[in-house]
């Protein structure tokens, strides 16, 4: 996500920094710069506008024209007005009181309603909170019938309508059967376009349910498209909060950038994967962090925290430490970095994560999957046998050759694999190396 803006940023910034002093020409033509970047992205037009008047008014006093550090102080000022942009201090959470507390999920057709359902209802498990899904969408038996597989996948409890019953008489059966639970989370119905009978059926569950967190899932990747959207269902509904969905589809961003400025609304989550774990809390001054070049280390260390096996983590340390790397280690830190998500979202978290990944497309090719090695990778040690992992150096032609038939890849594949772990046990060799030469003597 961001990939064109956060590129487009980063040159225009690197001209910055490279004045001794700045000027109040130097910054208008930035100005202009960073406005042209923000169309670019798809960002809303009065938005961008807006965001550059007051980036420029801050930046052109006295504090920033003379600092030792000019380029700096103009990249501090575009990052406050982002995080600004972005909400900046507005509460994302909603209001779970009194018990059951009653969220109703809307959006259009395809927006990702039913599969953002189940992630939410994951996210709060986590939470300890006992939530029901309720199967609200009466016209579409397919959403109903995906709701029930993802509840069960995710250890819920759901709630399906019965033949021929309303939307306001479901909604008062889920509340009686939500007794003594947290939260009851309507998957409601959609439309290609919003329409007055669906405001209107939305508008009777909400008050059949006294429901106070009504929050729109909107699909990012349409743009500009989503803002009109999102205006539309807040004028009608009175959200509480947005989800936005598929984000890591769109590498422009720009809808990100303008829904919550146009609406008015916070965005409480983003969607970025298709696991039930890909639903992130949505923090400004982390997304701001991202879009800027800095990356995100907050995040990055909860990923961390939530998906490695520290036991595991401690017994790597002592195999990197003398040079004992196998296979075997190799295919637990595989399963470990893919818990964590596409590599895509990982690198995006890190310092100029922008500019390696850009790298590694260029050297991949155009639409290279990140995740395709690790999986391939996968496939082909879980068809060796524990003395092949344990012990490569064994591996000849022939079991090269069983390997890859096993594994539904080729003998080159494996000989790839293969020359990519004796890299990386090369690498550990010397980090071992050296923490011994660094030691301190007694």
């Amino acid at each position: 996500m961001f990939e064109s803006l956060s590129s487009s940023l980063d040159s225009i910034f690197r001209k910055l920094r490279g004045y001794g002093r700045l000027t109040e020409p130097n910054i208008r033509e930035a100005m202009r710069e960073v406005r042209m970047a923000l169309l670019e992205a798809d960002v809303n037009y009065e938005v961008a506008r807006d965001f550059i008047a007051k980036v420029s008014e801050r930046c052109v006093g006295q504090e920033v024209l003379e600092s030792i550090t000019p380029g700096q102080q103009v990249i501090k000022r575009v990052n406050d007005e982002l995080v600004s942009l972005l909400g900046g201090n507005q509460s994302r959470r909603l209001d779970l009181t009194p018990r059951p507390a009653p969220v109703m999920l809307v959006g259009l057709h395809g927006s990702g309603k039913t599969t953002t359902a189940s992630k939410l209802a994951a996210l709060w498990k986590k939470e300890r909170l006992n939530v029901l899904l309720v199967g609200a969408d009466i016209r579409r038996p397919a959403a109903v019938d995906q709701l029930a597989v993802l509840a069960q996948q995710v250890g819920v409890d759901m709630l399906a309508p019965e033949k021929g019953e309303s939307v306001p008489d479901l909604g008062r059966r889920a509340m009686k059967a939500a007794a003594g639970r947290d939260v009851v989370l309507f998957d409601t119905g959609g439309r290609f376009q919003i329409d007055e009978e669906l405001v209107q059926e939305l508008k009777d569950l909400r008050e059949t349910v006294t429901c106070r967190n009504t929050v729109l899932v909107v699909d990012a990747a349409i743009g500009q498209e989503s803002v009109h959207v999102a205006g539309a269902f807040h004028k009608a509904l009175d959200l509480k909060g947005l989800i936005l969905t598929k984000l890591d589809g769109d590498a422009r961003g720009g809808a990100a950038l303008s829904i919550q400025s146009v609406t008015g609304c916070p965005i409480l989550y983003t969607g970025v994967g298709e696991r039930a774990g890909d639903l992130e809390p949505f923090f400004p001054e982390r997304m701001a962090s991202r879009i800027l070049g800095m990356g995100d280390i907050v995040s990055l260390v909860e990923k961390v925290q939530e998906s490695v096996d520290l036991n595991q983590a401690a017994g790597l340390e002592k195999k990197l430490r003398s040079n004992r790397l196998d296979l075997e280690d190799f295919l637990v830190q595989l399963g470990q970095l893919r818990k964590m998500g596409p590599l895509e979202n990982i690198l995006e978290m890190m310092p100029m994560g922008g500019q390696i990944k850009a790298k590694m497309k260029d050297a991949a090719g155009a639409g290279h999957d990140f995740t395709r090695f690790a999986k391939r990778a996968e496939a082909i040690i879980r068809s060796m046998t524990p003395r092949e992992r344990r012990h490569p150096e064994v591996l000849n032609a022939s079991r090269k050759r069983r390997i890859a038939g096993g594994s539904g890849t080729q003998v080159q594949d494996v000989n790839e694999l293969l020359k990519q772990f004796d890299q990386a046990r090369e690498m550990a060799k010397r980090f071992g190396g050296l923490q011994k030469r660094l030691r301190p003597r007694r």
